[in-house]
């Protein structure tokens, strides 16, 4: 049996326009977030499937007890 996880970071959703809501104070959320990632862009919906469809395939059958991180680089930095 293969366990493995994909960890997305901030990724602009509607779940995430909630949270943040809207007006400035949104703004400077939006904004941190997007400071604090080392790619300089909140993730994208379309960003994620790659990850999972790659742990899904047959390439990684040899792949388990992995967590791989799509946060363009959140993780890796302080």
């Amino acid at each position: 049996m293969r366990v493995n996880v994909v960890c997305p970071g901030p990724t602009d959703t509607a779940l995430l326009q909630s949270f943040t809501g809207g007006g400035e104070f949104g703004q400077k959320i939006y904004d941190g977030l997007k400071r604090a990632i080392p790619l300089k862009r909140l993730g994208q919906p379309e960003d994620i499937p790659g990850a999972v469809a790659f742990l899904s395939s047959d390439d990684a059958n040899f792949i388990t007890g992995q967590v791989i991180s799509v946060s363009g680089g959140l993780t890796m930095h302080g």
